[in-house]
């Protein structure tokens, strides 16, 4: 009996979040379809390949139907906009229905002949494996450094020790991704999102590709959405609902204590001095607001969902 078989692991479920990748789609559909059937052949896995339509404009949605017609195996979710990245792989996570849950790009860069190697040491115990790229074909200033410099900030303040949080090719054990809606931008935080622990994971170098056609839709704005964010996570892994009282109060005191302080030291005894003592609560104010906001963003999406889609049939 296969090791899997022995695990309970019977059925892959694929997801790949696609916004107008109608020349790419057919290319990794037709790669990533071979794979799972040669899994399929030589592991007994039956699979499903979820694609999720995250609102395109282009002919993405009549390019996965025509691939539906000829592909029972395959599933839609059309999604109600564009919600970006992190919606579409909420989505796919939850109606998933495979034991083990893998997510890949749908641009072509992620070679889906890895998927054999996530699968490998997902039986081998793992919770979660993740990719790393190697040998990235993308230009170095604009993604491959900022991309280095998120992802060592990223696990010194999670404690998660992952090379490359922003690889989309990774495997879970279905029950992993489903533990939390993710709101816009915390996919960049995954699995470290999931709270799973060091010896959890295991990671594999992948060579990165070209993308196929189309346009990337990253650029250096998310590069500070990333600072943004690393200022919350970890408050999220802790307890994001108390945080967010925390840091609600603590906004609201450091502005009264930042008025107090301007209007008795300037105003009533004229001591322009205390005007820099005063200028240093701007940080703490700013922050505290930002790790605020940012909480009350993720326990909202916890109650109201990050996405809405329908399942084309």
């Amino acid at each position: 009996m296969e090791k899997s078989q022995k695990m309970g692991l019977k059925k892959i479920s694929l997801v790949i979040p696609v916004h107008n990748e109608e020349k790419n789609i057919p290319i990794v559909y037709e790669e990533a379809k071979s794979i799972l059937e040669e899994l399929f052949e030589t592991k007994n896995y039956t699979y499903e390949i979820i694609f999720v339509n995250d609102g395109s404009t282009d002919n993405t949605l009549e390019v996965l139907k025509k691939l539906k017609q000829k592909d029972p195996f395959l599933r839609i979710l059309n999604m109600d906009k564009n919600r970006g990245q992190a919606s579409g792989l909420t989505a796919g996570f939850f109606y998933a229905k495979g034991d083990i849950i893998v997510t890949m790009d749908g641009d072509g860069q992620n070679d889906p002949k890895y998927i054999k190697k996530l699968i490998e040491k997902i039986e081998k115990g793992y919770k979660v494996v993740t990719g790393y790229r190697i040998k990235r074909k993308e230009p170095f200033v604009t993604r491959i450094l900022p991309s280095k410099i998120a992802n060592w900030l990223i696990s010194v303040v999670t404690g998660l020790k992952v090379r490359d949080n922003g690889c989309s090719l990774k495997a879970y054990l279905s029950p992993i991704p489903k533990k939390f809606q993710i709101p816009h931008g915390f996919h960049r935080f995954i699995p470290a999102l999931f709270g799973v622990k060091n010896e959890e994971v295991f990671e594999i170098s992948v060579i990165d590709r070209p993308r196929l056609y189309g346009k990337t839709h990253y650029n250096l704005k998310r590069t500070f959405e990333v600072i943004r964010d690393l200022l919350t996570i970890r408050f999220i892994l802790l307890d994001p609902i108390k945080f967010e009282k925390i840091f609600k109060y603590l906004f609201f005191l450091l502005i009264m204590l930042s008025f107090i302080g301007f209007f008795y030291f300037i105003i009533i005894f004229k001591k322009t001095l205390f005007l820099f003592l005063d200028l240093f609560l701007v940080i703490p104010c700013i922050c505290s607001y930002i790790i605020w906001k940012n909480l009350k963003r993720f326990n909202i999406a916890q109650k109201e969902k990050v996405f809405k889609v329908e399942e084309i049939f």
